[in-house]
C-alpha cells in the first residue's frame, strides 16, 4: 500500500492518484478522479468524479468536491471539476460540479478559498484570488484573477467580479463589479480605486494615474455610462483603462449582463 494514503481512506479502483499524492484518514475518492503530485487531501475530505485537480493543493479537512450541482436541470450527466494547482481548499469548502454534460467548474492557480466558501456549478475561478470565509457564490460566477473577496457575502448567478477587485466583507453582489475598485455595502456600491491591491499587483505609477481619471470620469463627471464608455476609448494607449473599457461594455452589451455596480452618491 502507498504509504501516503492513510489505511482508513477509501479511494476508487478507478480513481487515478500521483505516488506523491498524500491522503488522510477517512477521506473518500470517487471514480474518475484524477489527482497531480505533492496535493495533499485531508481527513473526511470527499472527491467524487469527473474531477481533476493538478499539483501541490492542500485540501483540508471535510472539503466536499465534485459533487452534483445544486440545481434542479441537472439530470445526473457527465459534467465536471478542474482545479489547477498550487490551491489552498480550507475546511468545509464545497465545490460542486457543473450542470450539464461536458460543462466545467472551473479553479484556476494559487488560490485560496477560506473555510466554509461555496462554489456552485459552472464556476469560473481564475488565478491568485482571495475568497474569505462563508461566502457563496451562485452559478455561472466569474472572477478574475488577483480579486479578494471578504467574508460572509453572497454573489448572485452570472456576475463577474473584475480582477484586481476588492469586495468588502458582508457586501451584497448581485451586479458585476468593475475590475481595479474596492466594492462594499448592501446595497453594494464602488467606493474606490483598490489602490493598495493596484500597487501589490505591481502596477506603475503611470498606469494607476491612467485609472484613477478613468474613476473620475465613470463616478465623479455626472457623464451618462454611455458617455463615459466613448471618452473611454481615448485611454485605450494604457492595457488598463483599455480592459476597464472592455470589461464595462461587456457589461451592459453581453449575452449574460448583470449591469454594474453603481458608485456610491
Amino acid at each position: 500500500m502507498n504509504t501516503l494514503i492513510h489505511p482508513t481512506a477509501i479511494i476508487h479502483k478507478n480513481a487515478q492518484l500521483h505516488p506523491t499524492t498524500e491522503v488522510g484518514p477517512y477521506a473518500v475518492i470517487g471514480d474518475q478522479v484524477k489527482v497531480g503530485a505533492q496535493t495533499i487531501i485531508g481527513s473526511h475530505a470527499v472527491i467524487e468524479g469527473p474531477t481533476e485537480i493538478g499539483m501541490n493543493n492542500y485540501i483540508f479537512p471535510s472539503a466536499v468536491i465534485g459533487a452534483a450541482p445544486q440545481d434542479l436541470k441537472y439530470k445526473n450527466c457527465s459534467s465536471r471539476v478542474e482545479i489547477g494547482n498550487g490551491n489552498t481548499i480550507r475546511e468545509f469548502v464545497t465545490i460542486n460540479r457543473a450542470t450539464f454534460a461536458n460543462e466545467v467548474t472551473k479553479i484556476g492557480n494559487n488560490n485560496l478559498l477560506m473555510a466554509y466558501v461555496h462554489v456552485a456549478h459552472n464556476c469560473l475561478l481564475e488565478d491568485n484570488i482571495i475568497i474569505a470565509n462563508s461566502v457563496s457564490l451562485a452559478g455561472h460566477v466569474h472572477i478574475e484573477s488577483r480579486a479578494v473577496v471578504g467574508g460572509a457575502l453572497g454573489i448572485h448567478q452570472f456576475v463577474r467580479i473584475g480582477r484586481n477587485a476588492m469586495l468588502g466583507g458582508m457586501s451584497r453582489i448581485d451586479r458585476d463589479a468593475p475590475p481595479f475598485m474596492m466594492i462594499e455595502g448592501n446595497p453594494s456600491r464602488v467606493r474606490s480605486l483598490n489602490l493598495i491591491g493596484l500597487k501589490r499587483s505591481g502596477l506603475t505609477v503611470e498606469d494607476i494615474r491612467h485609472l484613477k481619471k478613468a474613476f473620475r470620469l465613470l463616478y465623479h463627471s455626472g457623464l451618462t455610462l454611455q458617455q463615459v464608455l466613448k471618452q473611454l476609448k481615448t485611454f485605450e494607449s494604457n492595457e488598463y483603462t483599455k480592459y476597464l473599457h472592455q470589461f464595462l461594455e461587456l457589461s451592459i452589451t453581453g449575452e449574460k449582463r448583470r449591469g454594474l455596480i453603481p458608485g456610491k452618491h
